[in-house]
């Protein structure tokens, strides 16, 4: 099988493979070939981590299934314009010519086939149904949660392609936060009665990582003091990480990620001296900085010019521009580029080491996508460094990378108040972020009065690392110069000393001299997220039998022990906190015996 799926593809195929892999499929890539030509499917849908080569399987498959004439001819649908060109260049590089610029018509003899983006299959699905009517063909969906985008793009896709003879469908995120069906995606319900996206061949981050195939990520987190002035007029001042609405946390995250205060230029400074270090062993390693708007990407250049003196690539969505840019960066050695959203997904830039989250999207979706910007290793042992803001929300997404999630089609059933030990905490959050949206009139725009950045924690591999450390100071740099090639394991033992070496420091001072005043090192131990999972489960069975002693409500004993406690809702709280209520509820439960 191996040598006629290759029967003319070039040694050194992918080119850009990295180590041990040049010139020969990865495991994955054989397994799912073999997959593939054993079942014969029409639709297949294959689902890796970013970063994995799912390009390299398609065309692979895509050269097979010309070889053997079960199709004529190639159909590449991918999300962007410069997406479009990357599968024609990849395509090219092992003999089969796609055309990026095909809009209307016959296509030329010379190519086999053409690359179009999911909009211009929106705007003109009967054109390529008609492709798909007169000769066999395999339609490649790149990305294809795409298809779901909007309900236009899906119907486009499904009435263009219905004919075609073989449908390959692609993903690194096969989850969206909606429930629109996808395309040609087969959905099976679960015993809940929810029907979840079912892959026909899957491998993900954990898999990859073990196998050398992308890097491991280490998630620097700095958290620091916001003031914010509201619409209604209000000033504000709050830390990032602690305890507030849903309406607060956007405001604070948008304080931070303002230009104009202290957190952005303190973060893309330790940003670049991390990069300075990752050069060290990668040479031409680069840094991306995801922006939310045009205006702040610029601002971003600006700011990183005075910390390198060098010149920053900056590119915006808009402009005709952006994949040269994208192009010329890839392939120099220049240290930054700032974009917004373009570099988010599929762009491949394999260089790219160190990245800053600065955005306040905050779907699953789209943070994913974002990390699989740095994780496409190139040689064994290089790592992936991702700076965000303190945000619960992006803390728990980066401790749930090895994390595989499905696209779900229907929304579970809320549970009732009974069985959601929950409820009441959420009720009366919700009716407070009700009451302060009413109350809130968009009198004044919003306004970002000022930052700091503290240097908070190290996320890697679900356990968290670090005490917080004021910019600058010799404990933040014992984290920003960890070394750029290491192996994962390596990764974690590090990471280890350096918070043993932190905290055995911190001890030493007088309280007075502190870096920073904060709970003693033992109130805030290295926890997995697997064992926070265990800590909540723990709390809520503990619960559960007190319910049945004392004749309480699960919510009110949770309220209960909040307001004793202090702290967030339990889904929010550290493992420090949930122990804390552990030992009241046990505490209470004697009492009563």
């Amino acid at each position: 099988m191996t040598t006629t799926a290759s029967h003319h593809l070039s040694p050194a195929f992918p080119g850009r493979a990295p180590w041990g892999t040049a010139g020969k499929l990865r495991a994955w890539q054989q397994g799912a070939m073999e997959k593939y030509i054993q079942e014969q499917p029409r639709d297949f849908l294959a689902v890796a981590t970013p970063g994995a080569g799912k390009t390299t399987f398609a065309l692979t498959l895509a050269s097979w299934l010309l070889h053997h004439h079960v199709v004529q001819q190639i159909t590449v649908v991918a999300p962007t314009e410069h997406l479009k060109k990357q599968w024609a260049e990849a395509a090219a590089r092992i003999g089969i010519k796609l055309d990026p610029e095909y809009s209307a018509g016959p296509v030329s003899k010379e190519y086999h086939g053409v690359a179009v983006t999911y909009a211009g299959v929106g705007v003109r699905p009967m054109l390529h149904r008609n492709r798909c009517e007169q000769r066999k063909t395999l339609v490649i969906l790149d990305e294809i949660h795409h298809a779901g985008d909007s309900k236009s793009w899906g119907e486009a896709c499904q009435e263009a392609f219905d004919p075609a003879t073989r449908r390959l469908a692609l993903t690194g995120t096969p989850f969206r936060s909606d429930t629109n069906p996808i395309p040609f995606v087969a959905y099976e319900e679960g015993n809940d009665g929810i029907r979840r996206s079912s892959a026909d061949y899957t491998y993900g981050y954990g898999n990859a990582l073990a196998d050398g195939v992308v890097r491991p990520v280490i998630f620097l987190s700095y958290s620091g003091n916001m003031r914010w002035r509201t619409k209604a007029g209000d000033e504000i001042a709050a830390r990032l990480g602690e305890p507030m609405t849903k309406d607060a946390i956007g405001q604070a995250w948008r304080t931070a990620l303002s230009p104009t205060g202290d957190w952005i230029p303190n973060v893309l400074s330790a940003a670049d001296k991390r990069l300075t270090e990752v050069r060290k062993g990668i040479p031409d390693a680069g840094g991306l900085v995801i922006a939310t708007d045009q205006e702040s990407a610029r601002e971003y250049a600006k700011i990183l010019k005075k910390v390198t003196g060098e010149k920053v690539t900056v590119v915006l969505s808009d402009e005709k521009a952006a994949s040269k840019k994208i192009d010329k960066f890839s392939e120099d050695d220049s240290r930054w580029m700032v974009a917004v959203r373009m570099v988010s997904e599929g762009v491949d830039v394999p260089r790219l080491a160190v990245g800053v989250y600065a955005t306040t999207i905050s779907t699953p979706l789209f943070f994913a996508q974002a990390v699989g910007r740095f994780v496409r290793s190139r040689r064994r042992g290089e790592t992936a460094s991702v700076f965000v803001p303190t945000i619960p929300m992006l803390l728990d997404f980066a401790n749930e990378m090895e994390v595989e999630r499905d696209h779900v089609l229907d929304k579970p059933k809320k549970a009732s108040d009974e069985e959601n030990p929950f409820s009441e905490e959420d009720k009366l959050l919700a009716d407070a972020e009700r009451l302060e949206d009413e109350e809130t009139e968009e009198q004044l725009p919003f306004e970002a009065l000022e930052s700091d950045a503290v240097f908070d924690r190290v996320l890697y591999d679900g356990a968290e690392f670090g005490m917080q450390a004021h910019p600058g100071s010799e404990e933040e740099q014992d984290y920003l110069g960890i070394p750029g090639l290491l192996e994962p394991d390596q990764v974690q033992l590090l990471l280890q000393k350096r918070q043993t070496r932190q905290i055995a420091h911190s001890r030493q001072k007088p309280a007075g001299e502190a870096d920073l005043l904060e709970k003693p090192a033992e109130a805030r131990p290295v926890v997995t997220h697997k064992q926070l999972l265990g800590l909540r489960k723990q709390l809520n069975t503990m619960v559960s039998a007190y319910t049945h002693q004392s004749g309480k409500p699960h919510g009110v004993i949770h309220t209960e022990l909040r307001r004793v406690c202090g702290g967030p809702p339990s889904a929010e709280a550290t493992a420090g906190q949930i122990q804390q209520r552990i030992k009241k509820v046990q505490e209470w439960a004697t009492r009563m015996t």
